[in-house]
């Protein structure tokens, strides 16, 4: 096994440009961990945001980045080393996972990376790795705010904002396999999409607020936040729920007066909930759509692909040739 390893790393906040690809030393798994062999690193948010310094974020709210920093926290792999005390895994086993988050330590764009053994799980055998690395953060986001804080129950009205994103397209699902009738709320181009997943209903927002014409829904789930979330609050029935993933202005006045509960809380690393998600795959009741994927000393690129928004699923980063399909088949 060799002593280092590429990864990509950045050395101060910035655009896509600070993102290097350079040689380091591999790292060594400590006690209750193994070392993974990175086949494919998922890309989330947090990664962006970190690279910036997190200025989009209140100041009192932003964590530390500590340079140089490896972003990334999304892998699949294959098992190559066992830490001390290991007995979960074995060498050569596919697990994927979303490492230490909420932290910042995952160091997942990167040939090899330490892993603990409670945040993996097995590779769904349904997906290759560019697959599986599009799964973790997204789908266990999804997982856990329609079960874990909405409490979902079945023949619920859900509706999903910007239901052809990450965490978006794997709450349609989730919503759709539990007996929910669904909403997604996309820009036109991602219909058909939605529509395969299972949407019962879809809200082209270039051409109409879902506010103005979505009504007596139990549960919004928000992947987008921002400014004008408020907007959301009509399509809520009077003591409906409305779950934010992203920071945003909410009405918390308007939620008050008509007895809106809002439900959330931060994602976080969890291998038995991701090792159900891979059941749910390899049973054929959920995939995972790849926007775009780029190689691994490509980063910077995929991070100006993040930037232009619009995504459909998951942007992927593939280091190894064994991750999957060739690039030409994924764009």
């Amino acid at each position: 096994m060799p002593a280092t390893m590429h990864a990509v790393r950045l050395h101060a906040q910035g655009g896509p440009e600070v993102l290097v690809y350079e040689e380091i030393a591999r790292p060594e798994p400590g006690p209750g961990e193994v070392l993974v062999r990175v086949h494919a690193a998922g890309m989330n948010p947090p990664d962006w945001y970190a690279r910036k310094g997190f200025a989009d974020i209140p100041e009192g709210m932003r964590p530390e980045v500590p340079l140089p920093f490896t972003p990334g926290t999304d892998v699949s792999g294959v098992v190559a080393a066992l830490g001390p005390g290991v007995t979960e895994w074995q060498v050569g086993d596919e697990v994927f996972g979303l490492l230490r988050f909420p932290s910042l330590d995952a160091r997942a764009y990167a040939e090899y990376t330490t892993a603990p053994v409670a945040d993996l799980a097995r590779k769904p055998a349904s997906a290759d790795h560019l697959q599986a690395a599009g799964v973790p953060m997204a789908g266990l986001t999804a997982y856990q705010f329609l079960f874990d804080y909405i409490k979902l129950e079945p023949g619920s009205r859900v509706l999903v904002n910007g239901a052809a994103g990450g965490v978006g397209h794997f709450a349609v699902q989730l919503a759709v396999d539990a007996g929910c009738h669904v909403i997604g709320v996309a820009s036109g181009r991602h219909e058909a999409f939605l529509k395969d997943l299972g949407v019962a209903e879809f809200v082209d927002y270039t051409r109409a607020a879902a506010g103005e014409v979505v009504r007596d829904v139990d549960y919004v789930l928000d992947g987008v936040g921002g400014p004008e979330a408020y907007r959301l609050l009509p399509a809520i029935r009077d003591g409906g729920v409305y779950s934010p993933v992203f920071l945003g202005q909410y009405g918390e006045e308007e939620m008050a007066r008509r007895g809106i509960e809002k439900r959330g809380g931060q994602v976080r690393s969890d291998g038995a909930q991701l090792a159900e998600l891979a059941r749910l795959m390899d049973e054929g009741r959920l995939r995972v759509g790849i926007d775009s994927v780029f190689p691994l000393r490509d980063a910077a690129r995929a991070h100006e692909r993040a930037e232009q928004g619009h995504i459909q699923g998951k942007i992927v980063l593939q280091v190894t040739a064994q991750a999957g399909l060739p690039l030409a088949f994924r764009r």
